[in-house]
C-alpha cells in the first residue's frame, strides 16, 4: 500500500490468494474496515474472486452483498430458490449475505467483484463509471475507487494524482472532492455510517 496525500494506494500484485473452503475458486481482499478485522468482524469488505467451479456461496448473515461479473461468461445464481442470471459485465446484483445462494458456471471461470457491508452499521453505493467524473467522500465514511479494466487516475483538489492499472485500488477516507479519469471501466463504491 502506498499513500499520495489523501489517497491510499492498494496495488493489485501485493494481495494474496486465499483459497475457499468449497475449493471452487480463491479471493482476494482488496479492502476491509476496520482494517485486519477478518471475515467476522468487518463493517465492509471488498473483494475480487476467480471463480473456478460450481458450488454453493458461504453464508453471511446481517450482510448486505454486491456482486458484479468482471471476466468471464457469467453464472446462474440461485438464491433462497430464485435463479438470476449473472451474465452481462458491470452489472452490480444485490441479495441478501444470509441466503441459501448457490452458483452454476455458464460456460467456464469468471472473475466477479463482491462488495459486501454490515447491515445496520455501514450502506454502500456501488456505481461503475467510463468517463471522467468526481468522488465525494461523506463525512465518517470513505470511497473505494477499484479499476476493473483499462487504467484509471484518482486526483486531489491539491492536484495529487494516483494512477491504477487493472484491479488496483484507491481508498479515500478524508472529507475531499476527487477527479476520476479512466479508460475502461472503473468501480467507485461510497460507504456511508448507516442511519
Amino acid at each position: 500500500m502506498t499513500t499520495s496525500g489523501r489517497i491510499q494506494v492498494l496495488r493489485a500484485s501485493e494481495r494474496p490468494a486465499t483459497a475457499w473452503l468449497n475449493g471452487g475458486g480463491v479471493t482476494r481482499e482488496v479492502a476491509g474496515f476496520p482494517a485486519g478485522a477478518g471475515l467476522a468482524g468487518f463493517d465492509w469488505r471488498v473483494s475480487l474472486a476467480d471463480v473456478a467451479a460450481a458450488g454453493p456461496f458461504s453464508p453471511f448473515p446481517g450482510i448486505d452483498r454486491v456482486i458484479t461479473l468482471v471476466d468471464g461468461p457469467g453464472m446462474v445464481l440461485t438464491v433462497d430458490g430464485t435463479e438470476h442470471r449473472v451474465d452481462a459485465p458491470y452489472r452490480p446484483f444485490a441479495f441478501p449475505g444470509e441466503a441459501a445462494t448457490d452458483c452454476r458456471l455458464l460456460a467456464g471461470p469468471v472473475v466477479d467483484f463482491n462488495v459486501m457491508t454490515r447491515r445496520g452499521k455501514v450502506t454502500a453505493d456501488v456505481g461503475l463509471i467510463t468517463a471522467p467524473a468526481s468522488a465525494d467522500v461523506p463525512s465518517g465514511g470513505a470511497v473505494l475507487v477499484v479499476c476493473l479494466s483499462g487504467t484509471a487516475a484518482v486526483g486531489t483538489t491539491a492536484g495529487d494524482d494516483a494512477r491504477l492499472a487493472r484491479y488496483d485500488a484507491a481508498l479515500l477516507d478524508h472529507p475531499d472532492t476527487h477527479r476520476l479519469r479512466v479508460d475502461g471501466v472503473t468501480a467507485v463504491i461510497t460507504f456511508r455510517p448507516a442511519r
